[in-house]
């Protein structure tokens, strides 16, 4: 089986890729008591203003498997990434998608628009006690914690800094 294709979301494929996105962290539990994130994760018209949507689609049906928001410093998504860094957020998998590799290509996406673009640090943030399987993908990859950039944006939530160091290109 052929991994996922990876490419640069269409505008018309935004509302799929909203409703995957919370879809995803719902199965996950992130969504639990929360108050406006649902919104958050549904506007890809916003993030896609200030950042690249990425699209996991199956090669052979053209199905929309999953989804990342790619982002540089100075965007109003960028969490944590410094000058010369660039980070990703919002990565969501179809839970139907799950154990396909999915999220393995859109972080790989991420690294090469990164490396390509000459930046040091890929950063990602993750909620603490979530996505376990996320940050075990992240952990394998070579992300490692960055406890300094931790923080909070709400009372009882915590997200906690992970980074992969990059060699831009020669």
């Amino acid at each position: 089986m052929t991994g996922p294709l990876v490419r640069t979301a269409e505008p018309a494929e935004f509302p799929a890729v909203a409703r995957l996105t919370v879809a995803a962290y719902e199965a996950d539990g992130q969504l639990k008591s929360e108050t406006g994130y649902a919104e958050v994760l549904a506007d890809v018209a916003g993030r896609a203003a200030h950042g690249e949507i990425l699209v996991a689609v199956d090669p052979a049906t053209g199905q929309l498997l999953g989804s990342v928001t790619f982002v540089l410093p100075g965007s109003p998504y960028a969490e944590v990434c410094g000058p010369g860094e660039a980070e990703f957020r919002m990565l969501a998998v179809d839970p139907a998608a799950q154990g396909r590799r999915v999220g393995a290509a859109l972080v790989q996406a991420c690294v090469d628009r990164a490396t390509g673009r000459g930046c040091t640090a890929l950063a990602i943030c993750v909620r603490e006690g979530y996505a376990e399987s996320a940050q075990q993908l992240y952990r394998r990859r070579g992300f490692t914690r960055t406890p300094e950039l931790d923080w909070s944006p709400l009372p009882g939530v915590h997200l906690l800094a992970l980074r992969l160091p990059l060699t831009p290109p020669v």
